[in-house]
């Protein structure tokens, strides 16, 4: 069975990895009520998505 030639240096392991690290989620400001929410999402605070449309929250139905 082969095993590696050479050992893998820290630097060549942590590039290989560095797109495992975990990145800040990104929000933005709701214009409805200003509360910070997820891009392209529903605001969780009062359900504004765009003008003119608005999903009820789970303690309204």
């Amino acid at each position: 069975m082969p095993v590696p030639a050479f050992r893998t240096s820290p630097a060549r392991k942590r590039k290989r990895r560095s797109h495992l690290a975990i990145q800040p989620e990104k929000t933005v400001l709701c214009p409805n009520c200003g509360a910070a929410r997820r891009p392209h999402a529903a605001c969780a605070s009062c359900g504004y998505v765009r003008p003119g449309l608005q999903i009820k929250g789970s303690e309204d139905v």
